[in-house]
């Protein structure tokens, strides 16, 4: 189950691996098409309120500001990918191997299926007000360090070879996160064609050579 800031139910996970519907209520989803075609700043509140089939008013019956807005859809993407990643590692057990393959494509599929949630998530960082800057960043660096963690152990088993694991971690997300700015979907490849081939391109930047598709 994933809840909105209101702590109200907006969807729940079967399998990490599976993307039904938008998690993101009607309202909000107006809201964040609005910000994906013109930007946060460059949206009004009178927009988003058109958008949505409402008055001013009426919008602020369900949010109290825009900025409110977009903490919601941010904590919503957050706690999404956050609850995907655990599910993802549970599953995959002690292999380091196991896990790294299971967290990439976790954060491949999220950003290719959520690709414009996660996008607005990393775009629009900066037009936050700073509590909720200080919450998002926090939340963005506990799943950072959850491949940290996982390249780590492969450091120090020799699955990795990589002399700089926080580094090469920090880059190894910035790909997989980048997803989002390209991703269309019904394009040559599927999200899970893709994950398989960012496994191995992550493998190979983490210096493990030879990596073959499973």
């Amino acid at each position: 189950m994933v809840m909105d800031k209101a702590g109200n139910e907006v969807g729940t996970m079967a399998h990490w691996k599976e993307y039904g519907d938008s998690l993101v209520p009607p309202i909000l989803q107006t809201a964040l098409t609005c910000f994906v075609e013109n930007g946060y700043h460059g949206t009004t509140t009178r927009q988003l309120a058109a958008a949505a089939g409402l008055s001013v008013p009426g919008l602020y019956h369900h949010f109290a500001s825009k900025q409110a807005m977009l903490v919601s859809l941010m904590e919503i993407a957050m706690a999404d990918l956050y609850r995907r990643s655990m599910a993802a590692l549970e599953e995959a057990g002690e292999s380091v191997e196991a896990r790294f393959r299971s967290i990439i494509e976790c954060f491949v599929l999220f950003h290719a299926y959520r690709g414009e949630l996660a996008f607005i998530s990393a775009s629009e960082i900066r037009a936050l007000e700073p509590e909720a800057r200080a919450r998002h960043i926090a939340s963005r660096d506990r799943q950072q360090r959850v491949l940290e963690e996982i390249v780590e152990e492969g450091v120090r088993v020799g699955y990795f070879r990589t002399e700089s694991p926080r580094d090469a971690s920090r880059a190894v997300i910035t790909m997989c996160t980048g997803v989002s700015q390209w991703y269309r979907p019904g394009g040559q490849l599927s999200p899970a064609v893709l994950a398989e081939e960012y496994v191995l391109l992550t493998q190979r930047a983490l210096g493990r050579e030879g990596s073959q598709s499973a």
